[in-house]
């Protein structure tokens, strides 16, 4: 009798780690979820970001050629494309108006 009782103990002991690391991993997915990184926030209220593909359309019909690369960078697109007469330019674009905010000659 005395060894069935040590083997309840010691089971009721198992049971109650195996509860409490079960426990954990429940406490732990149902977590407040992660804060958004920095730019998604910045993102969502500042307002609505035009697409790349809005951006390369847009600079399509106002001339620009040779659109090479358009990347996201602080709230504004930053492209490199050839201006009508075929220089190439470095432009920044609103994300968000899609007007142009400056272009230089590009490298």
């Amino acid at each position: 009798m005395q060894a069935v009782k040590f083997t309840s103990q010691r089971t009721l002991i198992a049971l109650f780690a195996a509860s409490a690391v079960g426990l954990g991993i429940a406490q732990a997915q149902t977590a407040a979820p992660a804060a958004a990184p920095p730019h998604t926030t910045t993102m969502a209220s500042a307002g609505t970001q035009l697409t790349i593909r809005d951006i390369y359309d847009r600079l399509e019909a106002a001339g620009y050629r040779e659109i090479r690369e358009i990347e996201w960078d602080d709230g504004r697109y930053e492209v490199k494309a050839r201006n009508a007469q075929g220089e190439r330019v470095r432009i920044y674009v609103s994300g968000h108006s899609g007007d142009v905010e400056r272009a230089r000659p590009g490298k």
